[in-house]
């Protein structure tokens, strides 16, 4: 399996070259009207069920096919497993100049991780070429605005989503621990890293893990760093990854935390009381969306977790929409992202009904203010206050094209080192190869 991913990301590094190789090559098609097929290409349901229910001319035809009008939607949708959808995408960008009116792309999904890789090239359409204007994106979180303007400052993608994070932490091991769950006072116990460090401590005395994971702080880390990953093709650990390495190697070998991967079993046991886990990190999807709320004896489902602003202010995920070159359908493809991106009152019925973070500030803070307005999971708790504050504090100047490959070569290499399996200094070189072998270009 190993040697199936490390494949799959280096002929995803090799598109990556391609693509930007023969950039011009695609921006011959620019963008048109008249198409009578839209297509979309993302890599699972998410997008496609904003579209659905908040997008107000679309009609549902089957699971894969939809209409607007005269024009036929198709959903090609891709999981993104091995990075199977990012090879479908380069795939069909590479034959986007020579193919048929009813097979071009119109528009494709992005994620933060490897935005660059697409933003950087012609292959994606500048907003402005669609005639959408900085006044209709006024409203947006700009860090959503950062992650897909390419190195010339070209804004080439818009999001419906804004993904700020705060620690989500359990209700009746606070009360057990600290006496109160009250988010201010909890806050105190996680203020800074060294503070958390003295709660995880007091935690473990108790019988409780501080995490489940030493990879659930790992976003936290990264995302205050204060270097690019690449200096002049040279790898770079900012202090802060080291900070990290040092942090996490001393709660596992403490028995704080563990080592396990996210989305498994044994990370996830968290999730109910049994697994004896403080807190975690995450954005509103991963509250309302991650943690077995819809399972009869899980925490979320009894509303026992709680939010609050943690250690450092940082953000996790998010889906960018972006306008393929040569699409036939630019009008259609501007009206989709202004009413789904930049109508207040979508917008906020996305909020009410998928209980999503969404990128209008306007909407935001109405909500935040609203007294109605509560999560089921956090215990009745209005959280957006402080996930508005959050998104107005993502820094995403050190964003990186190399950012996917780095972090998740860091994490792997680093487990080999909290799990006593190699010194620091093995890990590191482990790492080292790792991303030279998925960019030959870098050094160290």
């Amino acid at each position: 399996m190993k040697k199936k991913v490390l494949s799959a990301l280096l002929v995803t590094a090799m598109v990556a070259s391609m693509l930007v190789g023969c950039g011009d090559k695609a921006a011959s098609g620019k963008a048109t009207d008249g198409g009578k097929v839209l297509n979309v290409y993302c890599w699972n349901d998410e997008f496609q069920r904003r579209v659905k229910d908040h997008y107000p001319d679309y009609q549902e035809v089957d699971a894969t096919t939809g209409k607007i009008g005269d024009v036929t939607v198709k959903w090609n949708i891709t999981a993104d497993q091995d990075n199977a959808y990012q090879n479908n995408l380069d795939a069909a960008l590479l034959k986007q100049k020579d193919a048929a009116a009813d097979d071009k792309i119109d528009i494709f999904l992005i994620e933060a991780d490897y935005a660059l890789k697409y933003v950087d090239t012609d292959y994606a359409l500048s907003v402005k070429d669609l005639g959408i204007t900085d006044e209709n994106l006024a409203n947006q979180y700009q860090y959503t605005k950062d992650i897909v303007t390419d190195s010339k400052g070209v804004l080439k993608g818009v999001s419906w989503q804004g993904c700020p994070g705060v620690l989500i932490y359990n209700r009746d091991i606070a009360k057990d621990v600290f006496g109160t769950d009250d988010p201010a006072e909890v806050q105190k116990k996680v203020a800074d890293w060294d503070t958390f460090k003295a709660t995880a401590a007091e935690l473990q005395a108790k019988g409780y893990y501080a995490m489940s994971s030493v990879n659930d702080s790992y976003r936290v880390y990264s995302n205050n760093v204060s270097t690019k990953w690449v200096v002049d093709n040279k790898i770079v650990i900012d202090e802060n990854l080291m900070k990290w390495v040092e942090d996490s190697k001393a709660m596992v070998d403490a028995g704080q935390t563990n080592t396990y991967e996210l989305w498994g079993d044994d990370w996830s046991k968290g999730f109910y009381p049994e697994g004896k886990v403080f807190c975690y990190f995450g954005p509103a999807w991963f509250v309302d969306f991650s943690m077995a709320a819809d399972k009869d004896g899980s925490i979320a489902n009894a509303g026992g977790w709680a939010a609050t602003e943690g250690p450092q202010g940082f953000f996790w995920g998010g889906t960018w929409v972006c306008a393929a070159s040569g699409t036939d359908n630019a009008a259609l493809v501007k009206d989709i992202m202004l009413k789904l991106t930049t109508d207040e009152a979508i917008m906020t019925d996305i909020v009410k009904a998928d209980n999503d973070f969404v990128n209008n500030k306007p909407a935001m803070n109405a909500m935040a203010a609203d007294t109605s307005y509560s999560s089921k999971v956090l215990g009745g708790q209005n959280p957006l206050a402080m996930y508005c504050a959050g998104a107005e504090k993502i820094d995403l100047s050190n964003l990186s094209k190399y950012d996917q490959a780095c972090n998740e070569e860091f994490q792997h290499a680093m487990k080999n080192y909290f799990d006593g399996n190699a010194t620091l200094d093995q890990a590191l070189d482990l790492f080292y190869k790792a991303v030279e072998e998925k960019h030959p270009e870098l050094s160290h």
